[in-house]
């Protein structure tokens, strides 16, 4: 029963997946930082913490009912001479609310609370919680078909997602005070977040855009940000040392 254990090829799928896990949930950790810095400081933790731990609940459930999933594949109806199959909705309802979610979040940004924003203590946590579980319900399905894809073994798929949600975890942290303390990355975040939104659109309808495109466009604008932001310390730092050398 447990011969597997010894197949250094098992143990190969095992890293490799974890890897691709971590790369796919990338998307999971930026929205993760842009939530639950609704939240005041003290609750961020707990909050970032109770989301993953049901979100994995949740896939590794859809991972012990692959057949159902396979099934959502399913045509239910044509559309402009499309097959729309229920993954197809999933993927257009997390595309929309990310688009609209991103879009709320840029324009409380630049123009301000209208007031009835404020934090609404446990009501808002709670929708907090919410939202991370259902947005890594969208995320999970390409998570999990790349896990059929490269496993056979049901145990080797749960400890790729394990340990990914463990690595996402602990990153959410330091990422997530990051983006708090930084408006511009906050921004360049939510902009992401907008075309992994029309990525999950696109997808719905049956238009693949490759991740890679998306990755290497917010690799690129995070590269520049980071520039930015080195110059903005330097000048900082000039202008601290200035008065001391005259």
């Amino acid at each position: 029963m447990v011969d597997w254990i010894g197949d250094p090829q098992i143990w190969a799928s095992l890293l490799t997946l974890t890897a691709l896990e971590i790369v796919l949930g990338i998307d999971n950790v930026i929205f993760i930082s842009i939530v639950a810095d609704k939240l005041p400081e003290s609750e961020r933790r707990r909050a970032r913490a109770l989301g993953l731990g049901g979100a994995l609940v949740i896939r590794i459930a859809l991972l012990a009912v692959i057949a159902w999933i396979i099934g959502l594949t399913a045509p239910l109806f044509e559309l402009l001479g499309r097959a729309i199959s229920w993954r197809d909705l999933i993927l257009l309802g997390g595309g929309l609310f990310l688009l609209v979610k991103a879009t709320h979040e840029i324009h409380q940004a630049v123009e301000g609370p209208d007031g009835r924003s404020a934090v609404r203590g446990g009501a808002e946590f709670a929708t907090v919680i919410v939202q991370i579980m259902l947005l890594d319900l969208v995320f999970s399905f390409d998570s999990i078909v790349t896990a059929v894809g490269m496993a056979q073994h049901l145990a080797v798929m749960v400890a790729a997602v394990v340990i990914a949600m463990v690595v996402m975890f602990v990153a959410s942290g330091p990422i997530s005070d990051f983006v708090s303390r930084h408006p511009t990355v906050k921004m360049l975040a939510l902009s992401f977040l907008i075309l992994i939104g029309v990525a999950l659109v696109a997808d719905g309808l049956q238009f693949h855009i490759p991740k890679g495109y998306l990755y290497f466009a917010v690799a690129f604008s995070a590269l520049v940000e980071g520039l930015n932001l080195a110059a903005a310390r330097r000048r900082k730092l000039r202008r601290a040392d200035g008065p001391a050398a005259d």
